[in-house]
């Protein structure tokens, strides 16, 4: 069973009233509700959004919806919010439709301490909200973080930093690069889409001068939180280790394995003719090449190595997945 809760609030009462969390929040949803190839993956979402006085998310709502979120053995428990933020000496809040002060929102010790208490195995929490890299802080010691087994945070700034909307409104900076990892920006090579590969988009995009994303996890292996279309056949990728024995072997080539060439090197006898069952590798390894798991030696391309006798070779990710064939991992 895989849980997710998506929060997202533009109207407020008491505080000036956003423009893209709304629209963040149905990002997030279509996003997640399905995989790649249409198989459900977080079925029917709960979804609260503040949009008016007349639909809105008071506090009481907001906790009580991550009350419920977290309070079975769900496979995965996803927490979403997009909102505002507040901080103080206290702490951080998530700020409902109905608050005034900010410190009279729901408060992130409280979102921790239910998602600490699950009996889900993976508990993820997603804030796209001003301070909400305090999340799972330690009340006790500055800059240690106190979050238990399986749970993981992923916010869009740190305690210090406010957090932005895209140039013109309408979506979160945060949320827009989150919703592009999950469509698969940042899928392996098996199309798996783990926090830590999310995270690692969003630091790459965001750059050293705009808002920090904060990523916290104490997990042994990452869920998956959507699977898309991988750039490579799983059969294609199993055969690495039947084109290279070892992942330190050089795959010797020749122009027998390149079924394109000019007029002129057609007609050249010294040029052996394509071999149709060389081809067929040949098509394969250029597969590695385009998702940086094999490199030609000594040529520019994959098409020189061939019709220059040359080899190839494995990258380091290449080795990696190799032995991660090698040992049955994939």
């Amino acid at each position: 069973m895989r849980k997710a809760l998506i929060v997202g609030i533009d109207h407020y009462a008491n505080m000036h009233s956003l423009s893209g969390c709304v629209n963040d929040a149905y990002s997030v949803k279509a996003a997640i509700e399905r995989n790649a190839d249409g198989t459900l993956n977080f079925p029917a979402p709960h979804v609260l959004t503040g949009t008016s006085a007349e639909q809105c998310v008071t506090k009481r709502d907001l906790k009580d919806a991550v009350r419920e979120l977290f309070a079975d053995d769900s496979e995965i428990a996803l927490f979403y919010f997009a909102g505002h933020g507040y901080i103080e000496d206290t702490g951080g809040f998530l700020c409902a439709t109905d608050c005034e002060t900010g410190d009279d929102g729901l408060a992130l010790a409280e979102v921790m301490t239910l998602a600490n208490s699950s009996r889900a195995r993976n508990k993820v929490v997603i804030l796209d909200s001003c301070h909400s890299g305090v999340a799972g802080d330690s009340s006790m010691a500055t800059g240690l973080a106190e979050i238990s087994d399986g749970v993981t945070i992923l916010t869009a700034s740190t305690a210090d930093q406010y957090s932005y909307e895209t140039p013109g409104g309408g979506a979160g900076v945060f949320t827009s690069l989150f919703v592009d990892a999950l469509n698969g920006a940042a899928a392996n090579l098996v199309g798996d889409i783990t926090p830590g590969s999310v995270y690692a988009h969003i630091d790459q995009s965001l750059g050293p001068w705009a808002q920090r994303p904060v990523f916290k996890t104490n997990v042994k292996t990452f869920v998956s939180l959507r699977k898309t279309e991988p750039p490579i056949s799983l059969m294609d990728l199993q055969s690495l280790t039947k084109h290279f024995p070892s992942p330190e072997d050089n795959l010797q080539l020749d122009p027998s394995f390149e079924p394109e060439r000019s007029l002129e090197q057609v007609q050249d006898p010294r040029i052996p003719s394509p071999d149709p069952a060389r081809t067929i590798i040949f098509a394969v390894l250029q597969k590695y090449a385009k998702v940086n798991l094999v490199r030609p030696v000594d040529a520019p391309h994959m098409w020189h190595a061939a019709m220059q006798s040359k080899s190839c070779e494995l990258t380091v990710l290449g080795q990696h997945y190799w032995n991660l064939v090698k040992k049955g991992l994939i």
